[in-house]
Order: C-alpha cells, then structure tokens, then sequence
C-alpha cells in the first residue's frame, strides 16, 4: 500500500515536511550518533529549509551531528542562482553553525563532470566508512520532488541513468534541457532508510496520478523506479496536487 500523505496547502505541505525532518534526525542521531541526508532542489523543499531554520524549529535538531549531501546538481558554480547547494546554503546551512566537513556538495561545475560524480560516490563512501566499489550505502534520509515529466533528483525519461546498475552517482546530458546534471541513481536512492518525495501544486496532479495509479512506464516515467526493498518511502503532497488521486488510503 502507498503511503500518500496530504495537507491542505503547500504551506501546510512545507511544515509537515519540516516536522517529519525533524523527527526522523532526531531517531537517527538517537540510534547512530548521526543523521546522513541528502537534500532536494526546487521551490517547495526551499520553503522546508526555510522552515527547518526558523527559530521554532532550528533548535529542535543537534545540527552537529547532520551530514548533509545533494540528490543532484545542475553544472553550475555553488553561488550560481540554479545551484541546488547554493538554495540549501542560503535558505539553511548559513544560519547553522556547521563544520565544512558537514557538508558534502556535488562539485558539478567541474569541467570533468564524470570525474566529478565519480569523486562524488567516492566521497559519499569515504563519510559513511564503506568502500565505493561496494553496495551502495544506506542514508537516513533522501528527499526528492516530482516534475511534470515524472522525472525525480535529475533522473529524467528514456535517459541512460535510469538503467544504470552499478554506479551510484553518473554525469548525463539530458537532450530535453540541453544540460548536463550530476545525480544519484536508482540503486543508492532505494537503499534509503526513509524517502520523501515532496510533491506540490495542481500542475503537478496529472503526474502524480500517473506516477502512483497509471500502468508502470518508468522509462517515461521515472519516478515509478522508486522502490525500496527494505526503507519507507512516503509522498508528502499538497492538496491540489493529489486533486487527481484517486487513492483511498490518502491520508
């Protein structure tokens, strides 16, 4: 059973986001010491950031003990105004007291951008004390969100990386931006302990609709690869978004 949940609007939707971030951090930091979490890109997820640094909720996590990755990169510098790190930093991280080494960005503004995803699955390895070669590890949490093509992190349609196997973070070019992303592939995603796919606005309805009740497609719709043998994965939308849902267990 999918576990779609809905609030009233992307405010409501940005909040709930927030408190759910919270919690899980706190259940990690409990159990392991520490809280490894890969953040989203995009208006919505800025909005959670936003929130997470406000007073109310700032104090809530020992900020200390979060590790912070990227689901993707656009191939811009990090002050760039598209760069999902510069969003992150400027709408979180600069309000924390963080360690550099805290902080682990995906360098897509290299020239060598396969060489920068691969030094991006190595230094994911390197911080979770696994070898690179190896399965891939488990973060805590991963964040996500869901264009209108279906695409989730910068895995678009009928591209190569949604059938990649092996590497855990890949270069592509994407035709229909004409752009090159860096992202995290399927098998590091759905090795998560917990996923969070933040989904708002009526735009994005028709999409969801097919994504969760329409007949599997992933190549056209690659967010149906979002499959977790072992993690939980949840779907945390607005109510214009699930407006098309047709799903009983909505909640």
């Amino acid at each position: 059973m999918r576990d779609v949940r809905v609030s009233a609007d992307a405010e409501a939707l940005s909040r709930a986001a927030a408190r759910e971030f919270i919690d899980l951090a706190r259940q990690a930091i409990a159990a392991r010491r520490r809280f490894m979490v890969a953040l989203a890109g995009g208006a919505t997820p800025r909005r959670i950031y936003e929130l997470l640094a406000a007073p109310e909720h700032r104090h809530q996590v020992d900020w200390t003990r979060v590790e912070f990755f990227w689901g993707d990169e656009r191939a811009v510098p990090p002050d760039h105004p598209d760069s999902n790190y510069g969003m992150a930093a400027a709408a979180l991280l600069a309000t924390l007291d963080l360690r550099p080494e805290q902080i682990h960005r995906i360098q897509a503004e290299r020239p060598d951008r396969e060489r920068a995803a691969r030094d991006y699955q190595i230094e994911i390895a390197r911080a979770f004390g696994v070898s690179p070669e190896g399965p891939p590890p488990v973060f805590d949490l991963i964040l996500l969100g869901l264009g209108t093509d279906g695409h989730t992190a910068s895995l678009f349609p009928y591209t190569d990386a949604l059938r990649e196997r092996r590497r855990h973070v890949v270069s592509h070019y994407v035709a229909k931006l004409q752009a090159e992303r860096i992202t995290l592939t399927f098998p590091i995603i759905n090795r998560a302990s917990e996923i969070r796919v933040v989904v708002a606005g009526a735009e994005k309805a028709p999409t969801l609709k097919e994504v969760l009740e329409g007949p599997p497609d992933p190549e056209r719709l690659p967010s149906q690869l979002l499959d977790p043998p072992a993690g939980r994965l949840a779907w945390l939308v607005d109510r214009a978004a699930a407006g098309e849902l047709a799903l009983e267990h909505c909640r």
